[in-house]
C-alpha cells in the first residue's frame, strides 16, 4: 500500500490505496496557505496513517508546477506561490525520514486514467487539463514522460495556432496568444467579458449555452474551434491512442463528439483513431495518480 496526497490551492487530499488500486481510505482538509503549514499537514496525515493501520508507507505526492532537475526547486506553482522557490521534495523526505516520490499534479492525474480508469485500453495517454489554467500530461505505456526540461505536457503554453499575436488588442503580454489564454476558465471569463460586457465564471457561461443563449452560445462555438484547433497541435506532433480530459471545465463539455468532427476537419482524415475521453475518477485521479508514484508497473 501507498499514501497519495494531492497538494491543491484550497485543499489537501489524500488516499491509501491497496496493491489492486482499491482506496483504503480517501479524505480531504483544508490547505494551509504557507509553506511551513503544509509540511507540518504532510507529516500529520502520514503519521495518522502509519498509526492507524500500523505501518510506514511509502508517500507519493502531487502537485502543481515542476521540480528543477539541476537545483531541486519547486517553480510555477501559481495557484500555491507559498510552495515557490522551495526544496519541497528535500524538507518533506527529512521531514517524514524516508522515500517521497513527487510529480506535477497534471501528470498524476494522467498516470491515473492511464493505469487503471479510462485510458487503461490505451499505450500513448495525454491528459488536458481545462480548469482555471491549461495544462497537460503525458504517459506512454503507463509510465510518466517528463522530458529533458520537464515540460512534457505543458500543451497550454504553446500558441494558438490561429491567432497573430500582433492582431491581438492586447499586445503587452506574449502570454495572450497561447491556448490557455483562450481555452483556460479564467481566460473564457475574461473573453466574454470582453465581449459583452458582462462579469460571469466560466460555469455561468456554459449553464447560459445550454439553455440556448445567443451570447453564450457564440462564445462556445469559438471554444469548440479553438478546442478542436489546439488538439490538431497536440495530435500531429504526438499522435496519442487517447486524449482524457480533467479540470473543472472539463465537467462542463458535452461536446466532444463535436470537437472530434472538427478536429477530422482540420487534419483532413477520414477518421481519428484518438479517442476523446472523460476521466473515470474525476477529480479523485490526481491523488490517486500520487498514490501509483514509485509502484513496478505489472498492469
Amino acid at each position: 500500500m501507498q499514501i497519495g496526497i494531492d497538494l491543491g490551492a484550497t485543499k489537501v487530499e489524500y488516499v491509501l490505496l491497496d496493491e489492486k488500486g482499491s482506496e483504503i481510505i480517501r479524505e480531504r482538509e483544508k490547505s494551509p496557505q504557507n509553506y511551513k503549514g503544509t509540511i507540518n499537514s504532510i507529516a500529520n496525515i502520514v503519521n495518522k496513517l502509519d498509526t492507524k493501520f500500523n505501518n510506514k508507507f511509502e508517500v507519493g505526492i502531487c502537485h502543481p508546477g515542476s521540480i528543477s532537475n539541476e537545483t531541486g526547486l519547486l517553480n510555477n506553482a501559481t495557484n500555491s506561490p507559498w510552495l515557490n522557490e522551495k526544496l519541497f521534495q528535500k524538507d518533506i523526505i527529512k521531514k517524514l525520514n524516508r522515500n517521497v516520490f513527487c510529480e506535477n499534479d497534471a501528470n498524476c492525474f494522467t498516470l491515473s486514467e492511464a493505469i487503471d480508469g479510462s485510458a487503461k485500453h490505451y499505450n500513448i495517454v495525454f491528459g488536458v487539463i481545462l480548469g482555471s489554467g491549461c495544462g497537460g500530461g503525458l504517459v506512454v505505456n503507463k509510465k510518466i514522460v517528463k522530458g529533458a526540461n520537464n515540460l512534457a505536457g505543458e500543451w497550454g503554453h504553446n500558441h494558438l495556432p490561429r491567432v497573430d499575436i500582433n492582431s491581438l488588442k492586447r499586445k503587452t503580454n506574449f502570454r495572450d496568444s497561447q491556448i490557455e489564454s483562450f481555452l483556460s476558465g479564467l481566460s473564457l471569463s475574461k473573453i466574454f467579458k470582453e465581449k459583452y460586457h458582462k462579469d460571469l465564471k466560466a460555469f455561468e457561461i456554459f449553464e447560459l449555452y445550454r439553455k440556448n443563449d445567443i451570447e453564450a452560445e457564440k462564445i462556445i462555438d469559438e471554444y469548440k474551434e479553438n478546442l478542436a484547433i489546439s488538439l490538431c497541435l497536440l495530435i500531429n506532433i504526438i499522435d496519442p491512442d487517447a486524449i482524457v480530459f480533467g479540470g473543472g471545465v472539463s465537467n462542463e463539455i458535452s461536446f466532444l463528439d463535436e470537437v472530434k468532427k472538427k478536429i477530422e476537419k482540420f487534419l483532413k482524415v477520414g477518421k481519428l483513431n484518438t479517442a476523446l475521453i472523460m476521466p473515470m475518477y474525476g477529480d479523485a485521479s490526481g491523488v490517486r495518480g500520487a498514490a501509483r508514484l514509485g509502484r513496478k508497473i505489472n498492469y
